[in-house]
Parts: C-alpha cells; structure tokens; sequence
C-alpha cells in the first residue's frame, strides 16, 4: 500500500478537477484522469476506445493507464493526488465488460486508506465533448464506487459541497 497516494474519486461532474488543480497550485503532485486523458487521444485518432462506443476498451485501456500513473508516481516523495484512477477503472469493466477485475487489481495495488469522493452535485455538473453521459448515468456510477470503495477496505469520506479552497482544506485536514 502506498499511503503517499491520494484518491480522489465518485461522482463525475462533482469537481475533482477543479480540486486536484488546486492541490497541485498548493504544490502536490497530481494525476489528471485517465478517463479525459484516453478520451482526448481516442477523439484526436478518431479511435473508438471512448466510453459511449466500447466501454469496455475504454475502461481496459484506463487500468492500464492507471497502472503506469502509479508506476511512474512511485519514487515520488510526498502526497500525489489521483483524479479517479484504477478502482474506478476496474468498477466500470466490471459493470460493463463483465470482467472480474476489482478484487485482484485493488488488491495488487493500494492506495491510502482514505478515498475522497464527491457527491453528486447537480449545480455544478456540465457535460461536455469529453463527458457525453448524462447527470443518472454519473449518479449510477457514484453508487456503484460508493458501495466499491468500503468493500475493499477503504474509508470513503465524502466531500462537502464549498468552494473549492475550502475541499482542498478538508482533504489536508484529513489525511
């Protein structure tokens, strides 16, 4: 386990960009989301590994990804933060792959014990070119990480709904 890595993660269009930008201005590493990273290479390609055309290549594709973050973040000194990473990479193969994948990766390969996940939260959620789903299909996807993360033995710790210096507060405050 590496408690050095951080996880921000639950419910998409709920800020964990906007909050890891502000931890990395604090001066801690971070890792941009697989998920926006694979779908800006598939569109720039004209690939077809996106979440609304093969999910299941798409989540493949961000475990894998997840994994080289971590490899590549491992001799780092201090806290790096994760937007998402493989847990949710795994949840989402496993949802929509069928493939049985959580257990043994999670396993493999932890994180600090505390998650940070962040509530569904109407007001500000927005899609995009890059977030094509719908605010159900992102409350459906926070459940299934809400249920996930407890279940392989991570305290999850709910993010309050404030600005963005006072989430980046609450995160440091906990750890």
């Amino acid at each position: 386990m590496s408690d050095r890595f951080i996880v921000l993660s639950g419910c998409s269009g709920g800020g964990k960009s906007t909050l890891l930008d502000e931890l990395r201005r604090r001066g801690h590493a971070t890792v941009e989301e697989p998920g926006r990273r694979i779908v800006q290479a598939e569109l720039a390609a004209g690939g077809s590994a996106l979440p609304w055309r093969d999910m299941a290549a798409f989540a493949r594709r961000a475990i894998d990804l997840a994994l080289a973050d971590r490899a590549r973040m491992q001799d780092h000194p201090g806290l790096v933060f994760f937007d998402r990473g493989l847990i949710d990479a795994a949840c989402a193969l496993e949802a929509h792959g069928g493939e049985r994948v959580l257990d043994s990766l999670a396993a493999a390969h932890r994180y600090h014990r505390k998650v940070f996940l962040t509530p569904p939260w109407p007001e500000i959620y927005a899609g995009d070119a890059e977030r094509r789903h719908g605010f159900d299909a992102a409350l459906e996807e926070y459940e299934q990480l809400e249920q996930a993360f407890p279940r392989l033995g991570y305290e999850t710790v709910v993010l309050p709904k404030v600005s963005v210096e006072a989430r980046a507060d609450f995160v440091l405050a906990r750890l």
